[in-house]
């Protein structure tokens, strides 16, 4: 299937009972985490189950441009990189980062090794307002350049670099854990030892404990020293994965939309690859969602299958939903996307840092939950959602187009809402704007969800 930005996208609805197995793509967050760590390692690394689509493939370019050996095996999810143990073939460059975060983040830190380096990245028109300045200002203190083509703080811009220097250096997580990811991936090539003060409240935490496990899988397991307010790298042999090979986990936050699927449709049954270990953070969502439903989870053999079953939509007189979710806010969509269809309010805070993301994510959701017949409380760092089913009804009769904002987490959210055959006769109510814009991280995130409507 092949879909523009300008494209529609009806959303069938569920109609009878569906029993699936989800296979689900190669993590985004640890594929490009996996890229950088094979880049900085000394050996050739095999990265299996990689993830491609959008981020990963911006990643990828990056490093080839940059004068690594680069193979991608799409068709076996398989990418070869050759590590370099620091060096950066190439000391000029020009970098275009789309709107992906993690590139953006972990390569402007990555190239910041280079002694002598003079590169200049950009990215889309959406990641030229994303937060940029607090990382940048602490890879000046550590003896990078920095000059800005249009905004302080923000893309374009030129990037000299000097090597990493070492030391201390304080650092607003306020914004980003992504800035915190991408000192930490870079310091073990750094001049000297790195000590790293945590200023502010820290968002999404377990993407920086994700990055430090990772980095102990690639053998810097004796150079990291935690604290409450601090991480210390030491400056050490680097990177070495004794195999050569690293196994990309399935998508938790991918995961998440076919979690809530039995929930939102009434009428499925999913069966998800998940290892019961997880480094994925985002594998809490099952867990927060197994307190507000009964939603049946089972856990297959040695844990690495989990089984969703359909649930009953809550019901009057169960308490409302209040959920911190600042520490897995990529699956905040998530839930916000079908709140509509439960009986009490839902109330989801922690999550002011998303209206610094793909788009402004509160402020999105809250303009399509709207067009729903939804009364919405938005606030800076939380969402209420105070469902009127009539209403919905209502509105899903005249047909709803819900704009993504070229978010791929709006996209996929809201098709499970449609899923719901809110209208009792099977006919799409629901189409997604932009459907393309899954291929960011979930390229076939709707022949996936088609699937579910064949008989297996």
């Amino acid at each position: 299937m092949s879909l523009g930005p300008t494209d529609s996208l009806p959303i069938i609805p569920f109609t009878q009972p569906s029993c699936h197995s989800v296979k689900l793509p190669g993590s985004k967050s640890i594929t490009n985490r996996s890229l950088l760590l094979a880049a900085l390692s000394d050996q050739k690394v095999t990265i299996e189950n990689a993830l491609f689509s959008r981020d990963t493939d911006i990643m990828v370019r990056a490093l080839s441009i940059l004068g690594f050996d680069v193979k991608s095996e799409k068709g076996a999810s398989r990418i070869t990189i050759s590590g370099q143990s620091g060096h950066i073939p190439r000391n000029t460059a020009e970098l275009d980062v789309g709107n992906a975060g993690t590139a953006a983040r972990f390569l402007t830190a990555f190239l910041c090794l280079k002694e002598g380096g003079s590169y200049r990245l950009d990215g889309d028109r959406e990641m030229r307002t994303r937060p940029m300045a607090e990382l940048l200002e602490a890879l000046v203190s550590q003896g990078a350049e920095v000059e800005y083509e249009i905004e302080t703080g923000c893309f374009p811009f030129h990037l000299r670099t000097n090597g990493l220097r070492g030391g201390s250096v304080q650092l607003d997580t306020n914004k980003s854990s992504q800035f915190v990811s991408a000192f930490l991936l870079a310091a073990p090539k750094g001049k000297s030892s790195l000590e790293l003060k945590l200023k502010g409240k820290t968002v999404s935490k377990p993407f920086i404990g994700m990055t430090l496990r990772m980095m102990e899988q690639f053998g810097a397991e004796q150079s990291i020293r935690q604290t409450d307010s601090s991480i210390v790298i030491k400056v050490d042999r680097g990177y070495h994965l004794p195999t050569g090979i690293f196994n990309v986990e399935p998508d938790a936050t991918a995961a998440s939309y076919f979690i809530i699927l039995p929930l939102a449709s009434g009428k499925a049954t999913v069966n998800i690859p998940l290892p019961s270990n997880s480094i994925q953070g985002d594998i809490r969502f099952a867990n927060t969602l197994a307190k507000i439903t009964n939603l049946n989870q089972r856990t297959g053999e040695k844990g690495r299958t989990f089984s969703f079953s359909s649930s009953r939509i809550l019901k009057s007189g169960v308490t409302g939903i209040d959920l911190d979710f600042s520490e897995i806010s990529d699956t905040f969509l998530t839930l916000a996307a079908i709140a509509p269809l439960l009986e009490g309010p839902s109330r989801i805070t922690g999550i002011g840092h998303t209206r610094h993301q793909e788009t402004d994510r509160i402020a999105a959701v809250s303009e399509e939950l709207r067009k729903l017949g939804q009364v919405i409380e938005e606030e800076l760092d939380a969402i209420t959602i105070r469902p009127n089913r009539q209403k919905l009804i209502e509105k899903a009769t005249e047909g709803i187009s819900i704009e993504t904002y070229q978010d791929h987490r709006m996209a996929m959210s809201f098709s499970i809402l449609g899923s719901n055959d809110i209208l009792g006769n099977g006919q799409p109510w629901l189409s997604i704007i932009n459907p393309s814009s899954v291929g960011k991280t979930f390229p076939q995130f709707f022949e996936v969800l088609r699937g579910f409507h064949q008989i297996p």
